[in-house]
């Protein structure tokens, strides 16, 4: 539901400025290009916070998808 919050919060900001800034500079492309902006925008969010991990531990919990203390990646 947070991913969802993220990426319809942006869409919808970004494209009221982009509105503001077509109505402000007579265009009529830039409300599109905030709307793509505030997608991807959200979605970088959600991913930064962690919310769009689906790797889960053994004992079914979710894993952190920050890398680790020492700065190892771990991956083999």
């Amino acid at each position: 539901m947070a991913v969802f919050s993220y990426i319809i919060g942006g869409i919808i900001v970004w494209s009221l400025i982009g509105w503001g800034l077509d109505y402000l500079w007579g265009t009529r492309w830039i409300v599109l290009a905030g709307a793509l902006l505030g997608a991807v925008g959200g979605f970088y969010l959600s991913h930064m916070h962690g919310l769009t991990s689906s790797r889960q531990n053994a004992d079914g919990r979710h894993a952190p998808s920050a890398p680790s203390q020492d700065g190892e990646d771990n991956a083999k």
